[in-house]
């Protein structure tokens, strides 16, 4: 795991010139959807952005979709938030990214992390971050789930809560799914 160093605002790590850069710094949270096998080329596209910093957050679940060795950014996991905390004067991990973060992006959002976030349980690293979310930064979510799930009436009221605690949601789209279905 890197250790968390948060550099004065607008000066990247390791570099003391008295000319700050612009950076902005994107936390993408990534869980259990199929959808997570994009996981590369989201990060890929993010840091073709000039001044973006990246890094990732994931599910246990998520890592079944993708290649970590495929991501070039530093990605956490819930044993990251274990080894980081030892003592009671430790930085805790999950509240750390939220601080260094400008922006979160949850992409893509499967059923069971929407329905904990809307409910507000905070079981691992990636809901213990969107807990602890500061409410002043944007937090964007893209469902991402099978057709018969994202029409269940729970997942309306679940995606609404979510709109309710301020977050953004990117809508999902209609094509045919991993699954063979055609749909949302």
């Amino acid at each position: 795991m890197e250790p968390i160093s948060l550099p004065e605002p607008g000066i990247p790590a390791g570099h003391s010139s008295s000319v700050a850069q612009e950076r902005f710094r994107v936390l993408v949270g990534v869980t259990g959807s199929v959808a997570a096998l994009k996981l590369p080329l989201l990060v890929a596209e993010l840091l073709k952005i000039p001044g973006l910093e990246v890094k990732v957050v994931t599910t246990e679940r998520a890592k079944h979709f993708y290649n970590a060795q495929e991501i070039p950014v530093t990605l956490y996991g819930d044993e990251d938030e274990w080894q980081l905390w030892k003592g009671r004067s430790d930085p805790v991990l999950h509240i750390e990214l939220r601080r260094w973060a400008d922006l979160m992006v949850v992409a893509p959002l499967d059923a069971n992390t929407l329905a904990k976030v809307a409910n507000g349980i905070c079981d691992n690293l990636l809901t213990c971050v969107i807990r602890a979310w500061d409410l002043s930064k944007p937090l964007l979510f893209c469902p991402a789930m099978n057709t018969a799930m994202w029409e269940h009436p729970i997942t309306a009221r679940q995606v609404e809560q979510l709109r309710g605690f301020g977050y953004t949601e990117i809508p999902c789209v209609v094509k045919k799914l991993v699954c063979g279905d055609e749909g949302q």
